[in-house]
């Protein structure tokens, strides 16, 4: 931003004007962005990031994300916020959801189906009793 100095009554006059003027200009792009409804949904899509490219299946949207990646947006940070930095000041509850909020890109669904499988066959694998091949009701001399 500029620094203008005003030194007599002429300049604060010559300044009025020129904000003036650069307020009605902005006000007359803001209507022109909000005059239709078509114009208000492409503004309203325009804040909302694309992907690179249109086969690009990166998660760089909100959209993009399936429910695990929604659902962990908001309960990541929920849940460390309220049981591990219970007691912590604004910067680091901040820091933590700004952190978990980048974190979230990484959970998927096939994140968590995965997990869940590896933790199923873990428990499978201490209850899978031990076959030797000897059927039970034989009798081996």
């Amino acid at each position: 931003m500029m620094d203008i100095s005003i030194k007599n009554i002429n300049d604060l006059k010559a300044e009025i004007i020129r904000l003036r003027v650069i307020e009605q200009q902005q006000s007359e792009g803001l209507k022109a962005r909000v005059s239709s409804p078509s114009a208000l949904f492409h503004t309203a899509i325009s804040l909302f990031p694309k992907s690179s490219s249109p086969g690009d299946d990166s998660k760089n949207s909100i959209f993009n994300q399936d429910f695990f990646g929604i659902l962990s947006r908001v309960l990541l940070p929920l849940t460390l916020n309220k049981t591990l930095f219970r007691n912590s000041n604004f910067v680091v509850k901040a820091l933590v959801g700004f952190l978990s909020q980048k974190a979230s890109h990484f959970i998927s669904e096939d994140s968590v189906t995965g997990l869940i499988s590896k933790v199923k066959s873990i428990f499978e694998k201490k209850n899978k009793k031990t076959d030797y091949g000897i059927p039970p009701d034989s009798e081996t001399y």
